[in-house]
């Protein structure tokens, strides 16, 4: 069956499409893929993966057209980090 694999950093995508048995697993995908050794950084023992936005499990089944996403980890704390004001550059009516 096809499916994507998918990564991304600041400098750096990468899109996969490839084939894998029917009973693939993300793991399974994501090895056969190639993007570890394309993306060195990756760590799937530690870096959260998901099928079309939701996370799922290493071992979880694919079907046909599902796309991998290997999520970066986070580096800052969103809570932390200052938010821009919606109305900043708005003219006062």
């Amino acid at each position: 069956m096809q499916i994507g694999v998918v990564y991304s950093e600041p400098d750096q995508q990468v899109w996969l499409d490839i084939e894998v048995p029917d009973t693939a697993t993300v793991r399974e995908a994501i090895e056969c893929s190639g993007i570890l050794g394309q993306c060195p950084q990756i760590d799937l023992e530690t870096q959260k993966v998901g099928i079309f936005g939701k996370l799922a499990k290493l071992d979880t089944p694919l079907k046909s057209g599902d796309r991998v996403e290997i999520y970066r980890p986070i580096i800052a704390d969103p809570e932390a980090v200052p938010r821009k004001d919606r109305t900043e550059g708005a003219e006062e009516q």
